[in-house]
């Protein structure tokens, strides 16, 4: 049976309000079996847990979003450090810098995602990172920061091959999204087909990025399968193959058992 983890995705979004069983339905219809539900502030992070108490599929991540650095406090980290435990809570993010949006300066940025970094060593997990139009100093607060023991996960990467390299030898992990399956992504799908097996996951980000043959429509969670098959397709193997790799490599960064 065909087994796909989507290690990153926003059910917890209100676009996806009532319509879990149906999303985890369908999902379950293209093989992709467990879940990682993001939540980037407040009300996102508390919805994540919410579901993953509902759906045993469910897994959650928590941390505070660069557009929201601005909005970090002492509070807000003693709310995130209060659920780093939680039985179902697998890693620390989406921290990052994104210079796209330009929410807040870059200074606060880097703070706040060496802020969280840090928080992710002390708790023994691994961080996921968001970086947009900011690759080079992510490289370089990672590089800075230093990598636990746990790692960490370049979620959506959309650079290329050889920047992929360097952030593998830091410890991380490079996760590919829909992205991969742009017909223009050639530095994208040059870094899929060519990184090693055991460092690579897959992702939908949904809402956003659906994968051809989706593109242009709402993402959704099971649209990971495309993302799959866009792998096998560069690399030469079959789906079941790059399904089974990116699960079995998504248990050992998230340490679940199987």
């Amino acid at each position: 049976m065909l087994q796909i983890f989507d290690t990153h995705t926003h059910l917890n979004i209100d676009d996806f309000a009532g319509r879990e069983d149906e999303e985890l339905a369908l999902a379950k219809e293209l093989g992709v079996t467990r879940h990682n539900i993001v939540g980037f502030d407040t009300p996102t992070i508390q919805r994540a847990l919410e579901l993953t108490e509902t759906y045993p599929e469910l897994y959650a991540t928590i941390g505070w979003h660069p557009t929201e650095a601005g909005s970090y406090t002492q509070e807000v980290e003693d709310m995130i450090v209060s659920h780093l435990h939680d039985s179902k809570v697998i890693a620390l993010g989406e921290i990052g810098l994104d210079y796209h949006w330009m929410e807040d300066p870059k200074e606060v940025q880097i703070e706040v995602f060496k802020r969280q970094i840090q928080l992710s060593k002390d708790h023994d997990l691994p961080f996921v990172v968001h970086t947009r139009d900011a690759l080079e100093d992510t490289y370089q607060v990672i590089k800075e920061a230093g990598v636990g023991p746990r790692g960490g996960i370049m979620h959506s990467y959309s650079g290329s091959l050889e920047m992929a390299e360097r952030f593998i030898d830091l410890g991380m992990t490079i996760s590919f999204s829909g992205v991969v399956t742009f017909k223009k992504a050639l530095d994208v799908q040059e870094a899929a087909q060519r990184l090693p097996l055991d460092k690579i996951l897959v992702e939908t980000d949904a809402p956003y990025l659906a994968p051809v043959p989706k593109r242009g429509s709402e993402n959704r969670t099971a649209y990971t399968r495309y993302v799959v098959d866009k792998i096998a397709e560069l690399r030469g193997l079959t789906t079941e193959e790059i399904a089974q790799a990116t699960y079995d490599n998504a248990l050992r960064v998230f340490q679940l058992k199987h």
